[in-house]
């Protein structure tokens, strides 16, 4: 019984984990946005940089929490 609890635990972890691929294409499209955003106005570079940051620093967030979440569920 306790290896099916184990092998379930492994399973619900790594299915948490999908959330990483999801932070990870997040801080593509912000920075490729960033970059389009730049080219397209150059003179707003400071303005656009800090809305990338914070974009960058939510998209991570959640990726920071999926994470967490499986780290839960594998040794909770």
């Amino acid at each position: 019984m306790n290896t099916q609890l184990q092998c379930f635990k492994m399973v619900g972890s790594g299915l948490a984990t999908i959330g990483l691929v999801g932070a990870g294409a997040g801080a593509g499209v912000v920075f490729g946005s960033l970059l389009q955003a730049y080219s397209r106005n150059p003179s707003k570079a400071d303005a656009l940089v800090r809305y990338a940051m914070l974009g960058f620093a939510l998209t991570e967030a959640v990726g920071l929490l999926a994470l967490m979440m499986a780290f839960l569920i594998l040794f909770g």
